[in-house]
C-alpha cells in the first residue's frame, strides 16, 4: 500500500468537523497526535485536555476544528476506511477474473498496515491498531441511527459494497453475498484484536495466517 497517495486527496464528511483540520498544520498536528494518544492511553482515557497538552495547545483550539472526541473517533475512522477503499480499488481494478479479484480484495483488507509516508501527519499502521481496538466505539451508540442518516458511516460501508459486488461477480446466486463481506470486514478487526489479547481462541496466534483464513473460507461457502 506504498506511494498511492501523491495525487490523491480524501475528503471526509464536513458535519464531523467544525474546520477542516486537513487546512491547518495546527489541524494536522491534532490528527497527528490524537492518533498517537489514543493509541497510547485508549479512547476512554483519551480527553481534548490531554491532546493540548501533548501538542502544547490550549485544549480550547482543539474544539475549534471537533465538536467532541466522538466525532474525532469517527473522522479518523473515515480517513482508514477512505484510505483502504482507494488501495482497494486501485489493486483490483485491473484484474478481469471475479475470483482473483476477490482474492486479492480479501488479501489486502486482511494485511498487516504499514505506514503510508505520503501521508505524514498520519501514521496508518498506527491507525490500524486503534481501528482494531476503537472502532465499534463509533457504531455501539444510542445515536448511531441518527448518525448513518448523516452519512458518517458511507465509507465504511461502501469499503463492504465493494467486496458484496466482488462476491456476487463470483457468485451471483450466492444468497448471502452482504453478510459474507460484512462478516470479513468485522472479522479481519476481531481476529486481530483476539490475535493481540486473548492468544488461545485464534490460529493467528501462531502464525499471520488471516488471508489465508478468509481466502479459504470465502471460496468454500461461495463455490
Amino acid at each position: 500500500m506504498q506511494n498511492l497517495f501523491t495525487n490523491f486527496k480524501i475528503t471526509i464528511n464536513d458535519k464531523l468537523y467544525v474546520k477542516d483540520p486537513e487546512t491547518s498544520d495546527l489541524g494536522k498536528k491534532i490528527l497527528q497526535n490524537s492518533i498517537i494518544l489514543i493509541d497510547e492511553i485508549g479512547f476512554e482515557a483519551f480527553t481534548f485536555k490531554k491532546l493540548g497538552e501533548k501538542i502544547q495547545s490550549n485544549e480550547s483550539s482543539i474544539y475549534r476544528y471537533f465538536e467532541n472526541k466522538h466525532k474525532l473517533l469517527i473522522y479518523l475512522s473515515t480517513w482508514y476506511w477512505s484510505w483502504v477503499e482507494y488501495n482497494l480499488v486501485f489493486a483490483t481494478n485491473n484484474i478481469a477474473d471475479p475470483l482473483e479479484k476477490l482474492t486479492v480484495g480479501i488479501k489486502l483488507i486482511s494485511q498487516k498496515i504499514e505506514d503510508d509516508h505520503n501521508t505524514p501527519h498520519i501514521d496508518e499502521s498506527i491507525l490500524n491498531k486503534i481501528i482494531i481496538s476503537e472502532f465499534t466505539k463509533t457504531l455501539l451508540t444510542k445515536e448511531v441511527d441518527e448518525e448513518n442518516k448523516e452519512g458518517f458511516f458511507m465509507v465504511y460501508k461502501s469499503v463492504i459494497h465493494r467486496i458484496i459486488k466482488m462476491i456476487e461477480d463470483v457468485n451471483p446466486n450466492y444468497p448471502f453475498a452482504k453478510s459474507l463481506a460484512s462478516s470479513i470486514i468485522e472479522g479481519t478487526l476481531h481476529q486481530n484484536y483476539l490475535k493481540a489479547h486473548f492468544k488461545t481462541i485464534t490460529s493467528l496466534s501462531d502464525k499471520d495466517c488471516l488471508s489465508d483464513f478468509y481466502i479459504h473460507m470465502v471460496k468454500k461457502v461461495i463455490s
